[in-house]
């Protein structure tokens, strides 16, 4: 006779551990009112079936479950998958499949110029959105090129050319809705900074403005591969903590370089540095301060400021501090034309050619001594460029629930910058400033770039002889207003409480930009993010865990207190993948681990460890040196006569692990799904009292 036993009938509910699923809900075999001995009925007779499953389920150590060795698959196929995993994550030609031929030439002229996908939903209300978009952000674009121009040492022509031909090109290719492209006050004072240390930009003008045709072209280029060849993860590696402080570094020296032209400075220094800077400001404060000027930048300096306080304080008046910079240039050109201020000592910017971009591919060196230099500063301007306007492609696409590709971002802003390069512009990229101001103004699409492009061509074409009288303290003050919003101290703060390493990041870049130079302050930033990078790798976390109470779970002690040790076993979680540059250390800690932890038992008058178990779920991958790693660590680790156990291994991991051996080394009753089924061999003791 069959005694009356606990039996798992099919309900399924999940393991709080790992998530896998056990059989649930019970019952007693003698509440059924038919009896098992005599006539079965089929009900009886899978219920008993069930029952035996879960004895061996419940009562053995022998469990359903083990870890399962993926199927072996053919070199090519592994090989293809990972490419494309890593390559094409986001499957680009999933929209091709099952489409006829034709619509395949349609989709693949949307891909490349997203413009025919959005133009053929366009209507009257988003062009009205785009216009007074364009138009404003126009009105903010036109005397800040005037003035980023200078900062890259070109005739002030150069930054409007730069806002007229690439947001052309990128209103064509681009899929960002809100970003708003032109000259950046960043790229314009690295560009001017690296040209300036290969060439005199007033002695050999010519071939300063050839080297920087040069530059424009291989940052181009180099954003264009960079797209072309779905590298775009790449820009990555520039952490965010290291742009926070790189950009509020570069606000700081760009600010003080207008000091120039805010205190009316005739002789200056080339240097960048904040100690050279201050040096020649206070070195000429004798004779080199213009009162006039002072006054005029200083008025004009305050009104910006306040019309950004505006803005702030009442989004809706977001057009106040987008209008204030060309109110500033036109009232400020009016008060030195009819008070003739130029003839106290006021700097004015004089002459602007008229007219549209003339060609300069012509200009760019392919050849000679110039070229490598050219493409070395065209690759550095091109990679902090891209890295700007993806962070505020991104930024923006989020605010309004929008994907935007970072591999087409990439191909069209290396396409607008190649164009660039050949009509006379300089390199362009998203403008955060302009950006937000669009956003704020109610653009709809990339046309309002299209509406800015206009006006700046109009602008060219009719307006420019009118800032001739345009002094050069007023584009001083609007750089200085500009650039105070790239000096983010919430960000700064909120790392410092996040992460000190990032901290460290973000004051080394802000440190090495203000006080060395931009390209300096540069490689700090990337240098301490490929520091922390390597840190991470071959330094990796590992835990001790424990069981929380009234659970099959086992976590982190340090993180959960209440954890409880089990008697005998030490639980030891990996929390990286096991390469050449961390195996050592790996092994190294978890025998260090399992020092402390006897030291500790032994003291106490505990039981002796028996069992180490890794849990090797956060291991993603293994090598050849991880798995001699875990060869030597079963060795020293028989030598304790202390056994190695593994704990859910992922597919890569346990099938390099059958592959070399190593799970006949240790045994196939040695690796467990879960820390819970491990526990359950190594001290069933503790789980009965539990």
């Amino acid at each position: 006779m069959i005694m009356a036993q606990k039996l798992f009938v099919p309900g399924r509910v999940k393991n709080g551990e790992n998530g896998e699923f056990k059989l649930a809900k019970t019952m007693n075999l003698d509440s059924r009112p038919h009896k098992l001995m005599g006539g079965h009925t089929e009900e009886a007779i899978e219920m008993q079936e069930i029952d035996m499953r879960s004895l061996s389920f419940s009562h053995r150590h022998d469990f359903p479950y083990k870890v399962g060795v993926p199927p072996k698959q053919k070199f090519w196929t592994e090989f293809s998958a990972a490419v494309k995993e890593t390559f094409f994550p986001d499957d680009p030609l999933r929209s091709f499949k099952d489409q006829s031929r034709s619509q395949q030439i349609v989709l693949g002229m949307q891909a490349a110029f997203p413009i025919f996908e959005w133009g053929r939903r366009y209507n009257f209300n988003k062009f009205k959105g785009d216009l007074i978009a364009g138009l404003t952000i126009a009105s903010l674009c036109i005397p800040q090129d005037i003035g980023y121009s200078k900062l890259a040492n070109l005739a002030p022509q150069y930054g409007l050319y730069s806002s007229f031909v690439p947001p052309l090109v990128y209103a064509f290719m681009g899929s960002s809705r809100d970003i708003a492209i032109g000259p950046v006050a960043v790229v314009s004072l690295l560009l001017g900074t690296l040209l300036q240390n290969e060439i005199d930009p007033e002695k050999n003008a010519v071939e300063y403005r050839r080297l920087a045709f040069t530059a424009t072209f291989f940052a181009g280029v180099t954003q264009a591969t960079l797209g072309m060849l779905r590298f775009g993860f790449l820009i990555d590696f520039l952490s965010h903590a290291a742009v926070v402080g790189f950009m509020a570094g570069a606000a700081i020296t760009i600010a003080l370089q207008q000091l120039k032209g805010f205190l009316g400075i005739k002789k200056f220094t080339r240097s960048t540095d904040a100690i050279s800077v201050m040096h020649s400001v206070f070195g000429s404060a004798n004779h080199g301060w213009n009162w006039q000027t002072i006054v005029i930048g200083a008025t004009f300096l305050a009104f910006l400021l306040f019309a950004k306080y505006i803005g702030k304080k009442n989004k809706k008046l977001f057009w106040v501090p987008a209008i204030a910079p060309l109110v500033s240039v036109v009232l400020s050109t009016l008060f030195v034309y009819f008070t003739h201020a130029e003839k106290k000592g006021v700097a004015i910017v004089k002459h602007i050619e008229k007219g549209i971009n003339p060609p300069s591919a012509k200009e760019i060196y392919f050849t000679g001594h110039y070229l490598l230099k050219g493409v070395r500063i065209g690759i550095v301007a091109g990679i902090i460029a891209l890295t700007e306007a993806v962070a505020i492609g991104r930024t923006f696409a989020a605010m309004k629930d929008y994907q935007i590709d970072g591999n087409k971002e990439m191909v069209a802003l290396g396409a607008m910058n190649i164009a660039g390069s050949m009509t006379s512009c300089y390199v362009a990229t998203g403008s955060f400033s302009r950006s937000a101001v669009n956003y704020m103004a109610g653009c709809q699409t990339a046309a309002s770039n299209i509406v800015m492009s206009i006006v700046v061509f109009l602008t060219l074409q009719f307006i420019t002889p009118l800032f001739e009288y345009t002094p050069n303290a007023i584009l001083s003050s609007i750089i200085i207003s500009a650039v105070i919003g790239l000096i983010d101290y919430d960000a700064a703060i909120l790392i410092w409480k996040i992460d000190k390493f990032d901290f460290i990041a973000c004051m080394g870049a802000f440190l090495g930009v203000v006080f060395a130079s931009v390209e300096i302050g540069l490689l700090i930033a990337v240098s301490i993010s490929f520091a922390k990078l390597l840190l991470q790798v071959t330094r990796p976390r590992t835990a001790l865990l424990g069981k929380i109470p009234r659970t099959n779970v086992y976590r982190n002690i340090q993180q959960y207190p209440e954890a409880s040790k089990v008697p005998g076993v030490l639980i030891i979680r990996v929390d990286s993948a096991i390469y050449f540059s961390n195996s050592n250390y790996v092994k190294e800690r978890i025998l260090r681990w399992l020092t402390d932890e006897e030291e500790r038992v032994k003291a106490a008058g505990h039981l002796s460890i028996q069992f180490l178990i890794v849990e090797m779920s956060p291991v993603t991958d293994i090598d050849t040196s991880g798995i001699h790693a875990l060869e030597e660590l079963h060795r020293s680790l028989e030598k304790r006569d202390v056994q190695l156990v593994l704990a859910n291994p992922g597919p890569v991991v346990i099938d390099k692990l059958h592959t070399s051996k190593f799970t006949t080394l240790i045994g196939e009753d040695k690796i467990f799904l879960t820390v819970a089924d491990a526990i359950q061999t190594c001290s069933p003791k503790f789980v009965e009292e539990v």
